[in-house]
């Protein structure tokens, strides 16, 4: 599954909801948390599901984001999604905790969102959970939860290393936050591109304007592609004739190069 973009959703707007089958998103979020006041999650679970069921999403990864698991309102939120098939997967505010149980109670994938002090020292164990397939963060509630400065936690070298890593040590998709900013998308191009960098795969959007930006970016490109055709093309015949280790343009290409070549051509397919 190709998670470039991330679209989230408010579940109580009819209007956005049906617009959203019109984006490039590949990911739609479906909110039921922020987005929704507590007066309305009822009545936005019942036009969610309705919706859902209503329209064609085509190949789109359907996707709510349920409301905080120490919350009543969570477990209304997971009943109600939990039989319905076009809906493959559950995001989960403030994880902290193994997520196991609920992969095995839904059969729905699983991406938790790192947003708290515990989730943080506890990212391990998150992230390894049966079901999970990304990992995303928010850096609001997480300055929140630790007392900090949101502006600092948003560009926090440490914490955007710290997810990727574990995210890559359980072949998890590293999913980067979102951009609040929405007139700055020369500042949002620069996030995702930084992002890519570290290793993300994927970056959550709040704005149309942002889907196809994100999905450029996290794209391979075309020097990409022909770089990794050239690698894979010369490191195989290099196998062939016994060596572990090619020249190629005067640089070394060893094995390490081979697989991120291979990456790379595998997420254009």
């Amino acid at each position: 599954m190709i998670r470039r973009s991330q679209l989230y959703v408010p579940a109580i707007s009819e209007k956005m909801i049906r617009k959203s089958i019109e984006l490039k998103a590949d990911s739609i979020i479906f909110d039921l948390e922020d987005a929704v006041p507590p007066e309305d999650k009822e009545r936005a679970r019942e036009l969610l599901i309705k919706l859902v069921k209503e329209l064609d999403w085509g190949k789109r990864e359907l996707c709510v984001r349920v409301n905080s698991l120490q919350l009543l309102d969570s477990y209304k939120d997971i009943t109600g999604i939990s039989k319905d098939d076009k809906i493959t997967c559950i995001v989960i505010p403030k994880a902290e905790n193994d997520l196991s149980f609920l992969h095995k109670a839904t059969g729905k994938y699983l991406i938790p969102l790192i947003e708290t002090a515990k989730g943080l020292v506890n990212i391990e164990d998150i992230v390894r959970s049966e079901g999970v397939v990304a990992v995303s963060y928010g850096a609001a509630d997480l300055s929140l939860s630790l007392g900090g400065d949101y502006n600092f936690y948003e560009k926090n070298e440490y914490v955007k290393t710290l997810i990727v890593s574990v995210a890559r040590a359980y072949d998890v998709d590293a999913i980067d936050k979102v951009y609040f900013d929405l007139k700055n998308l020369d500042g949002f191009r620069r996030e995702c591109e930084e992002a890519k960098k570290l290793g993300y795969l994927g970056k959550q959007v709040i704005h149309p304007s942002q889907i196809d930006i994100a999905n450029e970016v996290f794209s391979p490109s075309k020097e990409e592609i022909e770089w990794a055709k050239r690698v894979i093309e010369a490191y195989e015949k290099g196998k062939r004739e016994g060596k572990g280790a090619i020249r190629l343009d005067d640089k070394l290409v060893d094995y390490v190069h081979y697989k991120i070549a291979k990456r790379i051509i595998e997420f254009q397919s």
